[in-house]
């Protein structure tokens, strides 16, 4: 294998990996140490590229391997910074070396920058997501909510900017990993690719935001001065003009050079942004082929297509295509949990008897109790601590919960369960839920998907085995709820 110089664009690699990538690198690029350049820099089995959230720290954990970062440099939003820069969801790319188990790693570079900063123009409480600078956001269980903002999705719209950090899908919607609130708003910032381009107006787009670049510093582009359609950009500016366009005060480009030498490894967490079959598409811009010795999990290779979630791990051929050893379907996490914990066993434990497997590299544990224990492990909670739990019933059918993330919060009275019927309708006025028996009364309030309350008899006439349903309520036994709320939710 020849030695790897892997090149980055250091400010921000988020445009970059959005959707298909330009060639090309930048001036703002930055090298990993080679191993064998006597300069004492990484060492390990095998040149290592990975893009994903952060799930764990003490050192930085990425798609479930465990990097050393003592080594390492930091780029956060174009600015050298630390590992206490970073946060929990923080969509990252990092250049290293990897270890044969697959399990831990050595960082040479990790660098974060966020895909949108500003204020919040509109909310889609059903469909879970909101319009920041004309980019949609989607928050789902996968999202960390930082505790600088409200606690209700509506309530963005009073905040004076948020900032958005996660994986873009082949349809433009940012799927967020990470939101935090500002207090004070600042420079407006947005990142994506170049369409509607009028070089007479000297406008542009970046999905429904329009940008006024007439008065705007050009930076770093191929040929300079020049933006094409297409091209990977960041647009910053401090106001919107008159039609809610952008007023961009700089415009940089953010093409880059993704590393791509034959048997260098790469692991991958995003979306299909391009699907031409499955032995030919993009995750996150980057190419991916599959053949007959490429292992599916969590689906198979007839599930493939755009927008879909997955990890793909592998090795670059000849050609500069990430050839995949293995693909992991992501599955939704549309099951939550919210209680006091009963019991704990090892890296289990059971809310409402439910037992929620963790694992210390993939789930994302986040302690916004009173107590803030930073990293927070299984082994720090206790029976009755009040924890959240998104995740999916895994394998399917066993009454088990595997946790993408939990978090622990100060202790509530209710108790909340959302989750797949087992037996529904006809056990009026009972539902089982993860082996949880839901009871339903008099007092019980009945919503639709839009949030607003429904006849019971439409709600039963509409239930049954496989229905989405969210249970707010008390704990009367162990596997016992009594609903104060039962609303039917979407998929």
């Amino acid at each position: 294998m020849t030695t790897k110089i892997l090149r980055l664009i250091s400010a921000l690699f988020a445009a970059a990996i959005l959707l298909a990538a330009c060639g090309g690198g930048s001036d703002g690029s930055t090298v990993a140490p080679d191993p064998g350049d006597g300069t004492g820099g990484i060492t390990g089995t095998g040149i290592a590229f990975a893009v994903g959230p952060i799930t764990g720290f003490g050192s930085v954990i990425v798609n479930g391997v465990t990097y050393d970062t003592s080594a390492a440099t930091f780029d956060v939003d174009g600015m050298a910074g630390t590992q206490d820069d970073l946060e929990l969801g923080h969509y990252v790319m990092l250049t290293g070396t990897i270890s044969d188990d697959d399990v831990t790693g050595t960082a040479a570079t990790v660098t974060f920058g966020d895909n949108v900063e500003g204020p919040v123009s509109s909310v889609d409480s059903v469909a879970g997501s909101f319009v920041v600078l004309g980019q949609t956001v989607l928050v789902d269980g996968g999202t960390s909510v930082d505790d600088s903002c409200p606690a209700t999705l509506e309530a963005l719209t009073d905040v004076a900017a948020v900032e958005v950090s996660g994986p873009v899908r082949a349809d433009g919607v940012i799927a967020a990993t990470r939101i935090e609130c500002k207090a004070v708003a600042g420079e407006l910032e947005v990142t994506g690719v170049v369409s509607s381009l009028d070089t007479g107006a000297m406008t542009f787009q970046i999905n429904a935001l329009v940008i006024d670049y007439s008065a705007a510093m050009i930076d770093n582009f191929p040929t300079a001065g020049v933006i094409n359609e297409g091209d990977p950009v960041e647009a910053k500016g401090n106001a919107l003009g008159d039609s809610d366009e952008l007023l961009a005060t700089r415009v940089e480009y953010k093409g880059a050079e993704f590393p791509d030498n034959e048997g260098d490894h790469a692991e991958i967490e995003g979306f299909i942004t391009r699907f031409a079959s499955a032995t030919d598409f993009d995750v996150a811009g980057i190419t991916v082929t599959t053949n007959g010795s490429t292992l599916f999990e969590g689906g198979a290779a007839g599930d493939l297509g755009p927008n879909l979630k997955v990890e793909v791990e592998g090795e670059f051929n000849a050609s500069g295509t990430l050839l995949a050893t293995k693909v992991e379907i992501k599955q939704a996490t549309n099951v939550r949990v919210a209680g006091r914990i009963d019991s704990i066993s090892g890296t289990t434990v059971r809310v409402l008897d439910i037992p929620i497997t963790t694992d210390p590299t993939t789930t994302r544990f986040e302690d916004q109790s009173d107590l803030r224990v930073e990293p927070l492990t299984v082994g720090d909670l206790g029976i009755d601590d009040y924890i959240e739990v998104r995740g999916q019933e895994f394998p399917a059918g066993s009454g088990e919960l595997a946790a993408v993330r939990l978090e622990r919060d100060d202790p509530r009275s209710e108790t909340e369960l959302r989750g797949f019927v087992e037996a529904g309708g006809a056990n009026r006025p009972t539902l089982t839920v993860l082996g949880v028996t839901i009871e339903t009364n008099g007092a019980t309030v009945y919503r639709d998907v839009g949030d607003q309350v429904m006849l019971a008899d439409d709600f039963w006439a509409t239930v049954a085995e496989g229905t989405l349903v969210d249970a707010k309520g008390a704990e009367t036994g162990l596997s016992t709820l009594v609903a104060e709320e039962l609303q039917l939710e979407t998929q």
